[in-house]
This record gives C-alpha cells, structure tokens and sequence, in this order.
C-alpha cells in the first residue's frame, strides 16, 4: 500500500491545471485574485476528473478484499486457498492502493471548496468584474443584485427540498441530513444542465471530428462563420462608437474642477484612444450643446461605466474571435492550395516562426503528407472511435438503473475487469470515458451560437469574464457528472441495491439521496434517459431547424441563405488575406530600410575620418578642392533610348505661376532660362 500513485497524479494535475491557465489567461492584466480563484477551480475539478479513477480502482481492490475476508469462514479449504492466492497476488501487483481516510479527506476538501467557489466567490467576481461603480462597497452590492436570481433558484430548491423532508413522518432533521439536502439541490441543479449540454455534445463532438477530415466542408463552415462573426464586428464597433459618444458628451459637460471629474477620469482610462480621436469636433459641440440642459449625476457615470466595459469586452472578444477566424480559414486554404503540389512540399503563405523541434522532425515534406493525405483519415477514423463511445454512453444512460442483469456497457466492462483483477484497465477505462463526458459538455458550452459570448482564446487572450464562468461551469458540472458515472458503472448502492458492494470514497463523502426519495427514485434516474431525445434532434438538426425558420442564419448545406453568407464569407477572408499580405510587404520594406540605413550610419564614421585626413594632408586650396568633389554635370549627352521612348510632355505646358513645368533631367538639354536671373 502506497500514496506514490496518489501524489503523482496530484502533481500532474497541479501542472495542467498551471499549463492550461498560462495558455488562456493573462498573468500580467488579470487580477490576482482572478487568476488564483479560476486556477483552484480548474485544479480541484481536474482532480476529480483524475483521481476518481484512482478511487474506483481502490474500491475494487478492496471490494475483493470484502469477498475474501467472507470466504474465509466457509470450510471449503480449496476455495479459501485459491481465492487467497488470488487475493495475494493482486495486492502485490496493485500499487495504486490509497490507505483508508486519504481519499476520504480529498474529497471533503476538494468538493466543498469547489462549492463555496461555483456558489459564493466566482458569481461574485464575474459580476463585480463587470460592476460600473467606482468604489469597493458599490461593486460588492450590484453584484449582489446581479447574483439574486442566481441565489434564488437554489434557495428555491433547498427550501422545496426542506419543506418535502418536514413532512415526511419517518424523517428527523440532523446535520447530516442537512448536508445531503445542500448536496442534492446543488447535484440536481447541476444534472439538469448535464444532460441538457451532454445531450448535444455526444453527437456534435463525433460530427465535428469527421466533418474536420473533409476539407471542403470545413472551408464552407468558415467561411459562413466568417460572415457573420462580420456582421457581430460591426455591432460591436457601432455600439462602442454610440458609447465613447456619451463619453465625450459628459466629458464636454464636466468642467475640469466638477465633483463628478474623478469618476470621469476614471471612464477616461479606458476609453481607446484610437476610437475617441475619431468622433468630430463639430458633433461634439452639437451633441454636447442638446446635453447641456441634462444633469450628469453619478448614478448615470456608474451606467456609463458598465456599459463602457461590456461594450470594450464585446469588442475585444469578437475581435480574438475573427483573428482566430482568420488565422484556420488561412490555414485551410493553404492546405487546399498544396494538395495539388507535384513536389509534394508543403508551403505555408503565412511567415509563421517554427520552434527547432518542428524545424527538424516535421520537415516540408511530412508536413504535405501530414496536412494533404494523412490528417483527413486519422480525424476521420477518430469521428467514427468518438460515434462507438457516444452510441456506448447514451446506452449505459438508458439503462444503467436496470439491476439484474446488468445491460449498461461500461458496468459489464468494469465487472469483468473486477474479477479478473484488472485496475490498471479499471483505471484507464474510468479516465478516458469521465474526459470525453467532460468535452463532450464543455464543447456545447463554447461551441453553441446562444452561449457563443463566453470564448476560450489561447495565447493569453481569454478575458478575465470568460475564465471564471469556464471555472464556475468547472465546479457546477463535475460533481454530478462522477456521480452519472458512478451509476453507469454500477457503484452506487442505491442504484444497485447490493448490500455487500463497497462505495468509493467519492460517495462516502457525497452521501446517499435516500433523504429525498423523489429525487433519488425519480429524478436522478430516469431524467438522463433525455439524452436519447436530444441526440436524435441534434443528429437531424432539429434546433438549427427551428432557430433559421426564426431568422437566425445556421449552417444548413441546402439553404441559400447558407449559400450566401459562404460566398460572402470567401470574400472576406481574401480581402484579409490581401490585406495581411500588404502589411507583412510593408514591414519587410521597413525592416531593410532600417537595415540599409543601419549599414550606411556605421560606414559614415569611416568616410568622414578618411576624407578629413586628406582635407589636412592636401596642399591644394579650399577653393581647388571643392571644385574637385563636384560632380560634372554634361548637358551635351545623347538622351538613350529608354528615355527616348518614354512619353514627354509638352514643351510649352506651363503652370499657374506661369513658369516652364517640362520635366527636366540631368541627361537631357537644359530648360530654357535656367541661368535668366544670373
């Protein structure tokens, strides 16, 4: 029995949880306390994801322990040596065995912070990040405000599920019983949104990885993104430009020693620059003249704020969004562009660095085959590997609650790896299905056009907004999505009704719902059966069905409409394409400039010291030696023939001033009157 497995896994989880916030947030502009809160929800969830594994592995373990230790008193000696021996050799050959009371203390500590996080501190946070107040007290109470509705439907469900346990005759109120009813109305507000977001994310994250092999139909995607993530970038410049303009009109109405100016300084610094300077003078005086007879109060500058910073969060989140855009549609292009090279070398139009590791292993000539031939089935073969999990996980969802026998896929998986001592394959199987439920949710989250105002950007462009939610959704979600598997598994007691099957530490800690048998008998079982009925709307496009015929554009294949905004898309993308291309030009042009220049400034020193010792050492006078360094001018010189043939202008054009404008150069016949005024 050791912890080093145990520890291991802690460690690895405190680095990809530190990996994964490095890649998205920002260290530098985010606030502290931001960043370490969204960064103990990320590690604490990840910790369930990779520990629980760890626990079911150990609850088998001692689960044959359990049925050893019964055998023992049977008189049949050759059963109790055989099952002995085998009992032995497993515990010498597990090493993942965690002592009784370490995972118990994890999970206690792990779930309840992750609680206090996803109900308390991150919807605080999120709210005052976005608060328009100018002081501490003000922030804390709008968030407050923002965050009753959100208060309120859990009092809502705890007060029904109380009510529900008083009058229940057979039931006395403890502390304990407390504590199962918190859990419960948080499992059961978080179960909803499981299904709801697993639901869709069983089929689109299948059907995203094979539409990903089939290069035409992820172009077409694109581009129909593209237009109209145009179209949010627009909105999102018009609706900043309408509030820099009640900026400037306050700021107009504000004299420089007003009470309310620090406030406005304050609405000042945020403002882009770039964007002030563009409003006119003469708006601003009209507009700020039909505002002079209106009050500025500070309760209209706390509005003002607010929507200062949603309106720069609109604008910078569409912004990451189209340069991502951008950068996969000029990928796919490139990809398009090279399948038909006979060298078979690929070559990338954007001058992106490559780190010495790519230099060396992916060479051109494995990035063609990578890219052209080879990426397109293994994403394929994926999409179709992903379908057979996702058919396997809707199947144990339907019928996990049936007990004798058992029908679910992963509980005959992990009953057989049971008596075969298998952990290593309990373990491997607990960690690949409970991630890809974890994508699968997630995906909906980000990837939904109606939720599509949160993004995870990497390179440290996520705002601050977006992490929390993504650490707030974190610690909503996973707790009741390792209880689903637990059930589909068949390690819960009460699903199982086993009387001598021994829980995992995660259900010590979690407790039993038995309190509330409405929710236990009813709602956590035979809800996720809805997970079949919207697979199969997901599957025919039901909802983007529905959402087009109510004027909102989705990606349908045989619309027009879609047709349209593809085409329009196209166009963007090699509008960008060119423009991008100007300015690398323009840089390139730049950058040897200052190189030339660079080159000339440090041969000038050498010049000027050469040509001042021979200026001292000459005998020669000033006036000899000026008349040295000029340059002749010959104005007899033939004219060649490319000057010959290039058109001249009339020799008798003049311009307003009434002078001579023929062009003249120095290896032509002189303009007349050149020396008039000598």
């Amino acid at each position: 029995m050791a912890i080093g497995p145990l520890v291991a896994e802690i460690c690895f989880t405190f680095a990809l949880a530190a990996f994964l916030l490095h890649r998205y947030g920002n260290f530098t502009q985010h606030h502290l306390l931001v960043t370490i809160s969204v960064f103990v929800a990320w590690y604490f969830s990840f910790i369930v994801i990779f520990i629980l594994p760890l626990d079911i592995s150990t609850t088998a373990y001692r689960q044959c322990l359990h049925e050893v230790s019964s055998l023992t008193i049977l008189p049949t000696h050759v059963t109790h040596n055989t099952t002995f021996d085998n009992a032995s050799t497993t515990e010498a050959t597990f090493i993942s065995f965690t002592p009784q009371g370490v995972l118990q203390s994890l999970w206690r500590v792990v779930y309840w912070t992750s609680q206090v996080l996803t109900c308390i501190i991150l919807p605080m946070m999120q709210s005052y990040s976005t608060a328009g107040d100018f002081n501490v007290t003000g922030k804390l109470r709008t968030a407050l405000i923002e965050n009753a509705i959100y208060y309120g439907s859990y009092l809502l469900i705890f007060g029904a599920l109380l009510v529900y346990v008083a009058i229940q005759p057979n039931i006395h109120l403890d502390a304990g019983k407390l504590k199962v009813i918190c859990i419960t109305a948080s499992n059961t507000w978080g179960l909803f949104l499981l299904v709801l977001l697993l639901g869709y994310g069983l089929v689109e994250v299948p059907r995203s990885c094979w539409n990903s092999g089939r290069r035409g139909h992820v172009l077409r995607y694109i581009y129909f993104k593209a237009a109209k993530l145009s179209i949010e970038k627009s909105e999102a410049d018009e609706k900043l430009d309408d509030v820099l303009e009640e900026v400037q009109q306050a700021n107009t109405s504000l004299s420089q020693h007003h009470s309310l100016r620090k406030f406005l300084e304050v609405i000042l610094e945020k403002c882009p620059g770039e964007k002030a300077n563009e409003r006119s003078h003469q708006r601003m005086i009209r507009e700020a003249d039909a505002l002079s007879g209106t009050a500025v109060t500070e309760k209209s500058l706390v509005r003002l704020h607010r929507q200062v910073i949603r309106a720069l969060q609109q604008k910078n989140r569409t912004y990451c969004q189209w340069d991502m855009l951008v950068e996969n549609a000029l990928y796919w292009e490139d990809v398009q562009k090279n399948e038909g090279n006979v060298d078979r070398r690929f070559r990338s139009s954007t001058a992106l660095e490559k780190s010495i590791f790519e230099r060396i292993v992916c060479s051109p000539v494995i990035e063609w085959y990578w890219k052209c031939i080879l990426r397109g089935w293994v994403l394929r073969g994926l999409g179709v590997l992903l379908t057979v999990l996702s058919i396997a996980v809707v199947w144990s969802e339907m019928t996990f609650f049936i007990r004798q026998p058992i029908v679910s896929l992963f509980g005959i998986f992990h009953r057989t790896a049971e008596k075969n001592y298998n952990y290593v394959g309990i373990e491997v199987m607990s960690i690949l299905t409970i991630a890809y439920m974890c994508v699968c949710t997630y995906y909906t989250v980000f990837k939904v056009r109606v939720l599509n105002y949160y993004y995870l950007a990497p390179h440290h462009h996520t705002d601050e907004y977006s992490l929390i939610f993504s650490g707030m959704l974190l610690c909503r979600l996973t707790p009741p999505m390792c209880l689903n598997f637990l059930g589909l598994i068949h390690l819960d007691t009460h699903v199982t009704s086993e009387a001598n099957r021994v829980e995992t530490a995660y259900t010590e800690i979690m407790g039993h719902m038995d309190v509330i048998s409405i929710i236990a008998n009813g709602f956590n079982i035979y809800f996720p059966i809805l997970i079949c009925v919207l697979c199969l709307a997901t599957y025919f496009h039901l909802g983007s069905r529905v959402l087009h015929s109510l004027g909102f554009e989705q990606f349908l294949g045989d619309d027009d409409i879609t047709a349209d905004l593809v085409e329009e898309g196209r166009d963007l993308i090699k509008r960008e394409r060119g423009r991008r291309q100007r300015a690398a030009e323009s840089e390139l042009r730049r950058r040897l400039q200052n190189e030339k220049q660079a080159r000339s400034s440090a041969r000038q020193p050498d010049a000027v010291e050469a040509g001042g010792m021979t200026r001292s050492g000459s005998e020669e006078s000033a006036r000899a030696e000026l008349l040295r360094d000029v340059e002749p001018v010959d104005y007899t010189e033939v004219r060649q023939r490319n000057d010959l043939d290039r058109p001249q202008r009339d020799p008798y054009d003049i311009d307003t001033m009434g002078r001579n404008s023929r062009p003249w150069n120095r290896w032509g016949d002189p303009p007349r009157g050149l020396f008039d005024d000598v």
